[in-house]
């Protein structure tokens, strides 16, 4: 970890050790904020993201938590406040996707879905919503496939339509705060969860889809968040940012 007491911002991003979360991490960080990665389990790649980010000439450090339990958040953000000083940028982007019709869906696997997307966003929302200093972001993930309805994905797109309903409702708790809550949904992205389990035919068929005619990438979404936790983006509050290249 290096700690820099000229860092004027400071960022804690879920997710942060992998994919779309650790591109947004290493953008934030090149922003000039520091970052705190957050990880579920395994701390390699998150001590690999911290590394990537001090190579950079930035700030960084890992800090591990359950996103659902409201003690290990608590601890995350305390851990942050130690270390930086304050919060005033939170990615929520720590999720699971299990997929299946919902005539064959696992009900324990949406029970792990709604634990981690659900629960998980209205704890580290809670959190945010007390700690965030003046002139700060909340950003969670969302997801397109709420509006494209691919079949499959009844479990996962219900979880994420809750993250858009949370998103506006929190935006307008936290009136006179001046911290702005908004959501970001990607279309189809080549990250390892979405690429799991998906044979090329169908991730032809998506990258088709998309009038780019390609899969997203996670560069694609990171600077979206960037925009949207600057003040260059503060302006816009209570949304949700489908960041997909065009697919409807």
């Amino acid at each position: 970890m290096t700690t820099d007491t000229k860092t004027n911002r400071v960022a804690i991003v879920t997710g942060g050790s992998g994919g779309i979360g650790r591109q947004t991490a290493e953008r934030l960080a090149a922003d000039g904020m520091a970052v705190v990665v957050c990880y579920a389990g395994n701390p390699g790649p998150a001590k690999d993201a911290v590394a990537a980010i001090e190579d950079g000439g930035g700030t960084a450090m890992a800090a591990q938590a359950d996103v659902a339990d409201e003690a290990a958040v608590a601890a995350l953000f305390d851990a942050a406040e130690q270390a930086y000083g304050g919060v005033d940028v939170v990615v929520h982007t720590a999720g699971v996707m299990l997929l299946s019709p919902l005539a064959d869906l696992n009900l324990a696997d949406f029970d792990t879905m709604h634990r981690i997307n659900v629960r998980g966003l209205l704890v580290v929302g809670q959190q945010a919503a007390r700690r965030l200093r003046r002139g700060g972001a909340l950003i969670n993930f969302s997801s397109s496939v709420v509006k494209i309805a691919l079949t499959g994905y009844t479990g996962y797109a219900a979880t994420k339509g809750a993250v858009d309903a949370i998103t506006l409702i929190l935006a307008k708790e936290l009136r006179g705060r001046d911290v702005t809550v908004n959501a970001v949904a990607p279309g189809p992205t080549a990250t390892d969860m979405f690429l799991e389990g998906k044979d090329q035919e169908l991730l032809n068929r998506l990258a088709n889809a998309v009038p780019l005619e390609r899969l997203g990438v996670p560069g694609d979404i990171a600077p979206a968040v960037a925009f949207l936790t600057s003040p260059a983006g503060h302006w816009i509050n209570g949304q949700t940012v489908r960041v997909n290249g065009g697919i409807i």
